[in-house]
């Protein structure tokens, strides 16, 4: 069944002779619970294509539907509130609250809607990323790859519709960034989980069902 459906997506910037046309004209599907990795070189129109369906950038054209739910049709706090329930962000750079403690970091986005915790779905999330023994330490006090399970965590807690990370091993050593790849890929099939991954790793496109390869803001490759 697709969760994600993109069609004569358009995203430009600026105008006249100095408009960008950094997506130009993306027909998509994506099928719910699979993993889909996304690449292409820097400038090529991955990173718009994020955000675009994570509903950070509203289209110049066309249309992006996931979850069934229209993302131009939505007004901007309509657009906040389906961010917040039915999509899960992964950055390169973590994002974690100093001042919170891992646990507190994976529980804040149930905290922003009031929703009560699922505890054996969190004692399955942390056991399978490995923090069991790091709930109460501080992002400062953990290496790069666990504050980034940490992050990992804190995406799949609210059970989203479709998870989006964005170069999730950009910042780690290259062992680091394959034991993490590999718990990414663990937990989206343990949880059945529609993941959608920007990466210009090929280690980590190659985990993927799907890998669709951009250019100059055009699908050139899908397998």
């Amino acid at each position: 069944m697709e969760i994600i459906v993109i069609k004569n997506l358009k995203k430009y910037f600026g105008s006249g002779e100095n408009q960008v046309k950094a997506l130009d004209g993306i027909d998509l599907s994506m099928e719910r619970g699979k993993m889909t990795a996304i690449i292409g070189a820097s400038g090529s129109g991955k990173t718009t294509l994020f955000n675009v369906i994570g509903g950070l950038y509203r289209p110049t054209e066309g249309t992006v539907i996931v979850d069934q739910h229209n993302l131009a049709e939505l007004s901007e706090e309509q657009l906040t509130i389906f961010r917040r329930r039915k999509i899960g962000f992964i950055f390169q750079d973590y994002r974690l609250v100093p001042e919170l403690t891992v646990q507190e970091n994976i529980l804040f986005p149930l905290a922003l809607d009031d929703n009560r915790i699922n505890q054996p779905f969190f004692d399955k999330i942390i056991t399978l990323l490995g923090l069991n023994e790091k709930l109460d330490a501080f992002p400062y006090m953990l290496s790069g790859g666990q504050q980034q399970c940490t992050a990992i965590a804190r995406a799949f807690i609210t059970k989203p519709s479709v998870i989006l990370a964005d170069e999730p091993t950009g910042n780690l050593d290259g062992k680091t960034s394959q034991n993490v790849a590999r718990m990414l890929k663990m937990i989206s099939l343990s949880l059945h989980q529609t993941l959608v991954i920007i990466t210009h790793k090929l280690e980590l496109a190659q985990l993927a069902d799907d890998v669709i390869q951009i250019r100059d803001g055009r699908i050139i490759n899908k397998n």
